[in-house]
């Protein structure tokens, strides 16, 4: 047992990744000398060469088609996009080309490559380095879309992701980088890239997050316990495709359900969720699917970004209304 923050824990995947397979490559922009602006790649190209751990030109769209090209070639590039809003200008590259090339082959092209993109709030940036854009990925067929909470699935997931055949959206919650610290098992069986799991058992109601918005969504739990109500927390990891399976099962027992993102709520991904879980369990749910998120605003100015994210007292007020119906 190691204890790590996620930042480690991701550079300690990396590292794994280029150890087993010299067909993987890291590149982006300062990954290389300086180890990226988090320093999750710190120390990768001293150790693997430049050859495999590539500083890029500020040109994300070059990027991200180098890298398309390269799996193409049978490599399996990981992409780093600095900060969230600086993915925007490789969004065609990503939809156009990455998201469609083993449909529009009939499957006999793959496109094995990771994107790595740090998002939403909570470190006091300036404009477009505070964003949550992953709506706009699950949106579009063919990519598949993770994020870690944890530093343990951290480690594991980034490695399973580079070994996927698919192209991954991996988003990293940059808020937790170096705040959250965990013991992690390296020998340990790594759970399924692609299932949610339930982090806090209960029987009152369920409360869904992923990436940032867990740990929130535990802080509720205990102070809702503290009030006598009993909050299952359930992390979905997996964006697309969601793994709904334990959110009906949690549902049909507790009967209220509140879903809880940074991203701005109308058509995020919590629509989704609510949509999902009133189709399959309408005749358990005892009070609407509840949803806490972002205001319908642009990110806002960092002094003021505490009143934008939801925090814990707006989702255990919502946790509070399921119980007014």
């Amino acid at each position: 047992m190691v204890t790590m923050t996620v930042a480690k824990a991701l550079n300690a995947g990396l590292r794994k990744a280029l150890e087993g397979d010299d067909k993987v490559l890291v590149m982006g922009e300062d990954v290389g000398t300086l180890g990226g602006v988090f320093r999750i790649t710190d120390g990768l190209q001293k150790d693997f060469g430049d050859d495999r751990v590539i500083d890029t030109p500020l040109a994300e769209s070059g990027i991200v088609g180098t890298a398309v090209g390269l799996a193409l070639r049978g490599y399996r590039p990981v992409v780093e996009i600095q900060f969230d809003g600086f993915v925007y200008p490789a969004y065609d590259q990503i939809v156009c080309q990455v998201a469609r090339f083993h449909f529009r082959s009939q499957g006999r092209v793959k496109v094995p490559m990771v994107i790595r993109v740090p998002y939403g709030g909570g470190i006091g940036a300036v404009e477009h380095h505070s964003e949550s854009p992953e709506a706009q990925f699950v949106h579009t067929p063919g990519l598949k879309v993770v994020t870690c909470s944890n530093p343990a699935d951290a480690y594991t997931m980034i490695q399973q992701a580079i070994a996927c055949d698919d192209p991954v959206i991996f988003l990293e919650p940059k808020r937790l980088y170096h705040s959250a610290k965990a013991d992690v098992d390296e020998s340990a069986p790594a759970a399924p890239l692609w299932e949610s799991r339930v982090v806090r058992p209960g029987t009152d109601v369920t409360l869904v997050g992923y990436g940032p918005t867990v740990s929130t969504c535990l802080d509720v739990a205990t102070v809702a316990g503290e009030e006598g109500r009993s909050v299952e927390v359930i992390d979905l990891r997996t964006l697309s495709p969601l793994d709904l399976a334990p959110v009906y099962e949690s549902v049909r027992r507790t009967g209220r359900l509140v879903v809880v993102h940074e991203a701005h709520v109308t058509l995020g991904l919590g629509a989704e969720v609510a949509a999902r879980v009133t189709e399959e369990c309408f005749h358990s749910l005892e009070a609407p699917v509840l949803r806490v998120g972002g205001y319908d605003t642009p990110y806002p100015a960092a002094r003021i970004e505490d009143m934008f994210l939801p925090d814990l007292d707006r989702v255990l007020d919502a946790v509070d209304r399921t119980f007014g119906y």
